[in-house]
């Protein structure tokens, strides 16, 4: 069992991090491993739309995007931390996550996913409302805890003061340990998979 903890946000020790670092602690408490990835201060291409990633399975802007898809299946969750920047995750998260899972077709079904925000104030529901919507278009199970997956502070020590907001993060946490063992059991004991039909696209015109 592997997590996939990537921080969004360009300041690599700052509150998106703090956040993080609660719900990783809580998930090594419970023998899970970890992993992060940190996308950076330098900008990160979005989406062109060329569609390259069908035919070759590998987005033509070489970055973290292929370096993720190229070890995918080595990771059973993707936790995606951002700040709020006016109540939507950073720009960095957003174009990453967008070719990442736009490239990674199906590969994502069956992944457990959860979102953490930062925020000094407001907007945080929005972000997470943003970032669920990618697992939930790729047949993710989104994890929950005891509230919005939010912390709130201008800095890390600051986030240090928010009690209700680490606590939500070691609760999913928790959350996460206990449906990755659920999940570890139901395979041991013959549960097949959820067998998908084959997609229907429409514009709603046809």
């Amino acid at each position: 069992m592997k997590v996939l903890c990537i921080n969004g946000s360009p300041n690599e020790h700052g509150c998106t991090d703090a956040a993080l670092r609660e719900v990783e602690s809580t998930l090594h408490r419970h023998g899970i491993e970890t992993e992060r990835v940190y996308l950076g201060k330098k900008p990160v291409p979005g989406c062109i739309g060329c569609r390259k990633c069908k035919e070759t399975g590998r987005c033509i802007q070489n970055d973290w995007v292929n370096q993720l898809l190229a070890r995918l299946d080595e990771f059973d969750v993707l936790v995606v931390g951002s700040p709020v920047y006016y109540a939507g995750p950073s720009g960095q998260a957003t174009a990453f996550l967008d070719r990442l899972f736009y490239a990674a077709g199906g590969r994502m079904a069956g992944k457990l996913g959860a979102a953490v925000v930062s925020c000094r104030r407001g907007g945080a529901s929005a972000a997470f409302d943003r970032l669920n919507k990618y697992f939930t278009i790729s047949n993710m199970p989104v994890v929950p805890s005891q509230y919005w997956n939010q912390v709130h502070g201008n800095t890390p020590e600051e986030v240090a003061q928010d009690e209700e907001g680490l606590q939500t993060m070691r609760t999913l946490g928790e959350n996460l340990a206990w449906l990755l063992r659920s999940i570890e059991a139901g395979r041991a004991a013959g549960v097949p998979a959820p067998q998908y039909e084959t997609p229907i696209r429409t514009n709603f015109i046809r």
